[in-house]
């Protein structure tokens, strides 16, 4: 496995990528994470065959923080900075899978990076600013997601949340959540406020690319229902996959489960 830094606007932005030579396939991260989260598709016979690229988003894990958060502390702008980084590696075509927050920069992809492929969201209801209150379900510790400034025990609570139910924290989670740039919660707040991040409905429901939609039956964020309500142009398998008991990042709490579903996706794709 490669390990390298990017240098592009939005800051220098640390990588990890595999030794497979097939189509690239770009795995974005969610809020306050890091590359690290994938370590179990990167462990994978999956990663000798296709070229897995992981980042951290500017102002997470070993990337630097944003030069100018106002231009980057968005879904656009963090869209603005994942395209940046393929354009750095010279990557003209890719499969992108989004988690969560990553979720959303994949789907802006589908419509601003001419090289998308085809996209794979979970943890990540493609919604706009009209569907933002069905789109989530109503929890305590949403309002972290917005926080500016993180304790130790916010971090804790925000990571336990996006693991699953008994899923074991790992140190690196918590110091990731604690590592963040926390000036991109608010200001990314703002922008969706705003309306200056485009309308992920919209995108699940005209982009022609493949869209995999894939959540977990014990999700704790994502309003499952709502993903059934999509008209969507190119849902892959024509249905949204319900992984049973599984929560906010099915990739990590189950790879027994994920990874072959997501391998079958590849191969379809590519």
């Amino acid at each position: 496995m490669n390990q390298g830094f990017a240098d592009t606007p939005h800051g220098r932005l640390a990588y990890v990528e595999s030794s497979g030579k097939g189509l690239p396939v770009l795995f974005v991260h969610g809020n306050s994470s890091c590359k690290e989260m994938f370590g179990r598709q990167f462990s994978s016979e999956m990663a000798k065959r296709h070229r897995f690229i992981a980042f951290d988003l500017p102002g997470h894990g070993q990337s630097s923080d944003a030069p100018d958060p106002a231009a980057t502390y968005s879904i656009h702008g963090f869209t603005d900075a994942a395209i940046a980084f393929l354009e750095a590696l010279k990557v003209e075509r890719a499969v992108v899978m989004g988690w969560s927050l990553g979720g959303h920069v994949a789907l802006e992809m589908m419509v601003r990076w001419p090289g998308l492929v085809a996209a794979w969201i979970t943890g990540t209801p493609p919604a706009g600013g009209a569907d933002m209150a069905e789109a989530f379900l109503p929890t305590d510790t949403m309002a972290l997601t917005f926080k500016p400034d993180f304790t130790e025990e916010d971090a804790r609570t925000q990571v336990r949340g996006g693991l699953g139910e008994g899923v074991p924290m790992e140190p690196w989670m918590l110091a990731a959540s604690l590592r963040a740039d926390g000036r991109f919660r608010p200001l990314m707040l703002q922008s969706a406020i705003e309306g200056r991040d485009l309308d992920g409905r919209e995108i699940a429901e005209t982009a022609s690319q493949p869209l995999a939609v894939v959540t977990g039956s014990a999700e704790p964020y994502v309003n499952n229902a709502f993903l059934e309500k999509i008209t969507y142009r190119n849902l892959w398998d024509r249905k949204v996959h319900v992984l049973e008991g599984l929560g906010h990042a099915p990739f990590w709490q189950a790879p027994d489960v994920f990874n072959p579903l997501f391998e079958r996706f590849l191969g379809e794709v590519s």
